[in-house]
């Protein structure tokens, strides 16, 4: 019996290890994923771009023979007037040329489509100190408020994420940019790597407004409480990232990000682009919650291709 007993607080002792140890290691974890959880918000107006740049079809609407005779045959097909001759031929071989060309036009995926027009595809990511956590704040209101179904909703989370980083300039650490000019017809698809290659660095996305479905997850006050986190300390950051697609060649001109006055130039570029020419915008912060940031090593480890300024 007394060994009975002897066994039963054995393994009530080593319970209530594993136990605490459990506790431990899968509270911590639950605290690392709250604090590597981002919001992301953003859309696309690819699909309706081409129909809202359409251009005329140059002056060969129905509307250019509304004069002529025969319900739209040019005059020069008629006999009567004295027409003929060299210089009917002429005419002729003249409006024959302009009507090939036109269909040539529209073969090659030029004037209707826009295919082979230029996009500006960029990326900007900024490092923060956690000193600005208010930009956590500022645009998880605007990801909550912002219409990401319209062109002049994405133009607003754009111009607006642009001013709450120029709000912050003190508190810049770390930047890098990436552009490239690509055809319209291929300008979507580098778009949505980027935003893939982005997002697969957020551990989850507890806040999402794209194309105007609104997604929450855990917010702040169900999370863990931040504790003993030293969220003054000068080593914990926040990163913001823009990606975008810009109709035209407009941010491919961008330099490279080297300074604050660079970030400074290009930041009041982005803010500026007309809503006409948004083709495409994602805006991710990570953490969300502004009871978390980064870590030096988390944000040299997950984002390495940005440099100190």
């Amino acid at each position: 019996m007394q060994k009975v007993k002897v066994h039963v607080k054995v393994w009530t002792r080593s319970l209530a290890a594993v136990s605490l140890v459990a506790m431990i290691v899968f509270g911590g974890a639950h605290e690392a994923f709250a604090k590597r959880s981002g919001g992301r918000m953003g859309g696309s107006s690819f699909k309706s771009a081409p129909s809202r740049s359409a251009p005329s079809n140059s002056g060969y609407s129905g509307s250019s023979y509304n004069n002529n005779y025969g319900g739209g045959i040019p005059f020069i097909f008629w006999g009567g007037g004295g027409g003929g001759g060299l210089f009917t031929i002429l005419l002729l071989v003249i409006v024959a040329g302009a009507v090939m060309q036109a269909f040539r036009g529209r073969g090659n995926g030029e004037g209707i489509t826009g295919m082979d027009s230029k996009v500006s595809v960029a990326k900007i990511q900024v490092g923060l100190l956690s000193s600005a956590r208010s930009l956590q704040q500022e645009l998880t209101r605007l990801a909550l408020e912002s219409d990401t179904s319209s062109v002049e909703g994405l133009a607003t989370v754009t111009r607006e994420t642009a001013i709450s980083l120029m709000r912050h300039p003190e508190y810049w650490v770390y930047v890098s940019s990436a552009n490239e000019n690509t055809k319209f017809a291929l300008a979507e698809q580098k778009f949505n790597s980027l935003v893939m290659s982005e997002r697969s660095k957020l551990n989850a996305e507890v806040l999402s407004n794209v194309s105007g479905r609104v997604l929450q997850g855990k917010t702040a006050t169900s999370l863990p409480s931040a504790g003993s986190l030293d969220l003054e300390a000068p080593s914990e950051y926040i990163v913001v990232t823009l990606l975008l697609a810009v109709a035209g060649d407009s941010l491919s001109k961008l330099p490279p990000l080297r300074s604050t006055a660079d970030l400074q130039s290009a930041l009041s570029a982005i803010g500026s682009v007309p809503a006409d020419n948004l083709l495409a915008v994602e805006v991710l912060w990570e953490p969300q919650s502004e009871d978390y940031t980064l870590t030096t090593d988390e944000v040299l480890t997950i984002y390495p291709d940005l440099v100190r300024i």
